[in-house]
């Protein structure tokens, strides 16, 4: 299959400074497998980037043999599809990013892409999860809200009616995301990708039958917050992902991430809950497939 659009957002960290483009070495692999549940293998890095094979190849080698791709506009959705009828490696994860769904709505496309999402998530036995949709009011500002929601809505609704695990992006909006999940209702099986909120916040997803997946992020000098969230949450409920290429974990912060690093972030929140690395892996890889409904 081919590879995936270039994107020049890749080029640039989660501190909006340019990449440093050379690859991370690889970590000492992991002592039982995971899934990295949350993986952009679309989005391209310039030629330092990994194509699809390599980049699932670095993976198994170190204790990572499955990821879920997700595509979260209609060319990434598309390609996600197709990568996983490509690789046995790979499930997928189809929806319209919060950041995409203002554009649709300015364009007057949001029903006729909100339409093709549902073609894809529907038609396809790979297709595991409705995401990641959710709220960002970090770059959306309230023009662009409304709209937000009302893909939301319609995400969750897909979810529920195609029984597909929901994938929650929720950046500055804890409030408004779990507002909306109340009054929508929560599917079976929810995640909360890349959590990013406190303990308290938390413990509010988990009583809402969340799984929370912590990335890179959790690495960070200044995400105390999150490692406390890491803690309080109950060992069948946690994930790990890398939301490549961003988010590196330490100490390769600012480096183009994939899915061969996550032996990094699973040591730290293994450090961090006090768990034995062995058994926190294959925790997360048995709650893996019971939030995205199986084994594949």
């Amino acid at each position: 299959m081919t590879e995936g659009p270039t994107r020049s957002r890749a080029e640039f960290d989660d501190t909006g400074a340019r990449r440093a483009q050379e690859r991370p070495p690889a970590p000492e692999p992991l002592p039982h497998p995971v899934v990295d549940n949350h993986c952009h293998l679309d989005i391209a890095d310039g030629q330092e980037w990994l194509a699809t094979e390599a980049a699932i190849a670095a993976a198994t080698q170190v204790g990572v043999p499955r990821i879920v791709q997700i595509g979260c506009d209609l060319p990434g959705a598309r390609w996600a599809v197709e990568a996983a009828r490509s690789y046995a490696a790979l499930v997928a994860g189809v929806a319209l990013h919060p950041n995409e769904a203002p554009k649709h709505a300015a364009a007057g496309t949001l029903e006729e892409a909100l339409a093709e999402i549902e073609t894809l998530a529907g038609a396809h036995d790979h297709v595991r999860a409705v995401g990641e949709t959710g709220l960002d009011h970090f770059r959306t500002g309230e023009d662009g809200r409304a709209a937000q929601v009302e893909s939301f809505r319609r995400h969750i609704d897909l979810a529920k009616r195609l029984d597909k695990t929901l994938v929650i992006h929720d950046r500055d909006a804890h409030e408004e995301v779990l507002a909306v999940l109340d009054e929508e209702g929560v599917p079976d099986r929810w995640v909360m990708h890349c959590f990013s909120g406190d303990a308290d916040f938390a413990r509010r997803c988990l009583d809402r039958g969340g799984h929370l997946s912590f990335a890179g992020t959790v690495t960070f000098k200044n995400a105390q917050p999150l490692r406390d969230a890491l803690v309080v949450a109950p060992q069948d409920r946690i994930l790990v992902e890398t939301d490549a290429p961003f988010l590196t974990p330490v100490p390769y912060r600012g480096r183009p991430n994939a899915s061969y690093l996550i032996p990094l972030t699973m040591r730290l929140m293994a450090e961090v809950r006090g768990d034995d690395l062995e058994s926190l892996c294959a925790a997360v890889d048995a709650n893996t497939e019971a939030a995205f409904g199986g084994r594949w």
